[in-house]
């Protein structure tokens, strides 16, 4: 007995076993800067971080990403080869091509990539992640303006299950770029075209058309759609649950309204409930209005 109690009190947490206990029940709890200071602590810290790290599903930087090296990067990711989900969120100041090109080829089971705002890469890393990421179902792109006709080509001839897209601000792509994605990638349920002056009615149409199980479409900023590929919108998804057109000018209540009755939520409010708001800005108080007149 006097034995047993000795054992208990010298057992340590590194004596557990690490892969079927440490790794799977403790360290995924951890937030990733708690994993990366662990490292310092001995050498077999460092070579369970390893482990825990060569076996993670999904591996996002953005709570820590501006105070990663880019060794330390990739020395995090040098050994898997499972991940299904990298965010890299916040490492705009640093990503590139190098890192990154290495870490899509080792990884064919990704499922969800997020390079927002990742400025530093190139038309490569896109490519890259449509050749080596077949299953690829969610990618965020926003505002890489690097993304281009070629790029997003490669995607839509690769990753045909894919789900969503964002395309916020990727200002090069154009109709044509965005048709062949729509044609390609008939599973889409998200996607955002906002902030392209490119986008015109061209583009909305070809997805209303493929895309029938569509849920959220993002247009904000889009300024050459009309009511004319709205109202295609309406006739070709009905499963739509979302629709963002703030400042889309020439898209008018006589498009949304149909979209309105079906429950759609629609980011602009109608004309009547407009107008009582800038009149309650004015009065400072909300007047009565009899609706039913």
């Amino acid at each position: 007995m006097m034995g047993e109690e000795a054992n208990i009190r010298t057992c340590h947490l590194l004596d557990l076993p690490w892969e079927d206990v440490l790794v799977p029940h403790i360290l995924c709890y951890l937030p990733l800067q708690h994993l990366v200071s662990l490292q310092r602590v001995s050498k077999q810290f460092h070579n369970l971080i390893q482990v825990y790290l060569a076996n993670c599903r999904t591996f996002g930087l953005s709570p820590i990403g501006l105070c990663v090296p880019k060794e330390a990067f990739c020395s995090m990711l040098k050994d898997n080869k499972v991940l299904q989900s990298l965010s890299l969120q916040n490492c705009s100041d640093w990503v590139t091509d190098k890192e990154l090109l290495p870490v899509f080829g080792q990884n064919q089971h990704l499922q969800r990539v997020d390079m927002s705002g990742c400025v530093w890469l190139t038309r490569h890393s896109l490519v890259a992640v449509s050749l080596s990421c077949t299953h690829l179902q969610h990618l965020g792109l926003a505002h890489c303006e690097w993304v281009d006709s070629l790029s997003l080509r490669s995607l839509a001839d690769h990753c045909g299950g894919l789900q969503s897209i964002d395309l916020t601000a990727c200002r090069q792509l154009k109709d044509d770029a965005i048709c062949y994605l729509a044609k390609k990638c008939l599973k889409l349920r998200s996607l955002s075209l906002a902030v392209n002056a490119n986008v015109t009615d061209e583009s909305v149409e070809e997805v209303a058309k493929n895309c029938r199980g569509l849920e959220q479409l993002d247009l904000t900023g889009c300024l050459r759609v009309r009511n004319q590929s709205i109202r295609t919108l309406a006739e070709y998804c009905p499963k739509l649950q979302s629709l963002k057109v703030n400042h889309c000018h020439n898209v008018t209540e006589s498009s949304l309204d149909p979209l309105r009755k079906r429950n759609v939520v629609i980011d602009v409010e109608p004309p009547l409930q407009r107008a009582l708001v800038l009149l309650q800005d004015v009065l400072g108080f909300a007047p009565f209005i009899n609706l039913q007149i």
